[in-house]
């Protein structure tokens, strides 16, 4: 029997040159992801997982609103300078990132896109400085969207940092055979905190060596999570989002920052 498989609207490595070639795309959406350990019951692209099917979800809801919104395919690698000694983790420096960022923008400048959202996955990629380095120097208006902060984390008992409730109710909606069955084999993402008093008060910044601030590779402890809770907050993630992304399609660039009439 032949497999019934419909391509996803706007969902570009599943669409065809007729299908890109005879509309108008004014939004891209780029995921960024990662690929490192997410305590013991998560998979390794849990970021790049989560963030593709954000992508997805939101170029369909923009679709059904009557505004083309295509979702790229994922970079899968993030930065993750300390977490180079967990076996396979892939790290790539912000600065090729940039470079990586560059590209595409220039790729998308000729083809009639308007708005570039970098939809974030991951939390080590901090991706303001690619944004104000890029923005002066293309007509495309760049935006980030770090799709886990979009929706209601009052969701979740505890959302967690990584790899906790938040991401593995995620992960439970979205790819449920990727998770481990068996919940006494998660592990409770404790963490410890920095010996460095400014640190721990917020007055400094450092870093985490990951293998010395956490037990299992996690934060924030998953047990609470369910799928149900995972479902609700993407849909309040990807309504958002997408309704950010429709705004962005019909935007003036020499008018996004002005003054309210009275």
């Amino acid at each position: 029997m032949p497999h019934d498989y419909s391509p996803r609207t706007g969902v570009l490595q599943e669409q065809t040159w007729p299908a890109m070639r005879d509309a108008h795309w004014p939004v891209a959406l780029l995921p960024f992801g990662a690929t490192e350990p997410h305590n013991t019951h998560l998979p390794y692209g849990t970021d790049t997982i989560l963030g593709s099917e954000v992508a997805a979800r939101v170029a369909a809801a923009c679709n059904a609103r009557g505004t083309n919104v295509v979702a790229l395919p994922a970079v899968p690698f993030g930065v993750n300078t300390t977490q180079l000694d967990l076996p396979f983790t892939i790290n790539l420096m912000p600065s090729t990132q940039l470079a990586v960022l560059r590209d595409v923008v220039r790729s998308l400048e000729p083809h009639g896109v308007r708005g570039l959202v970098l939809l974030n996955a991951h939390g080590g990629n901090e991706l303001r400085a690619l944004v104000r380095e890029l923005q002066p120097s293309t007509p495309i208006m760049l935006a980030i969207v770090n799709w886990w902060q979009a929706a209601d984390q009052s969701t979740f008992e505890q959302a967690g940092d990584h790899a906790g409730e938040l991401e593995t109710a995620a992960v439970m909606h979205v790819a449920p055979h990727l998770v481990v069955p068996d919940r006494a084999q998660w592990g409770d993402g404790r963490s410890n905190p920095s010996t460095l008093e400014g640190v721990r008060k917020g007055v400094a910044w450092m870093p985490r060596r990951w293998t010395q601030a956490t037990v299992d590779t996690g934060v924030g402890d998953p047990r609470a999570a369910t799928a149900e809770n995972g479902a609700t907050f993407m849909e309040q993630a990807v309504e958002r989002i997408s309704a950010f992304c429709c705004e962005l399609a019909v935007a003036d660039p020499a008018r996004l920052w002005a003054s309210q009439a009275p």
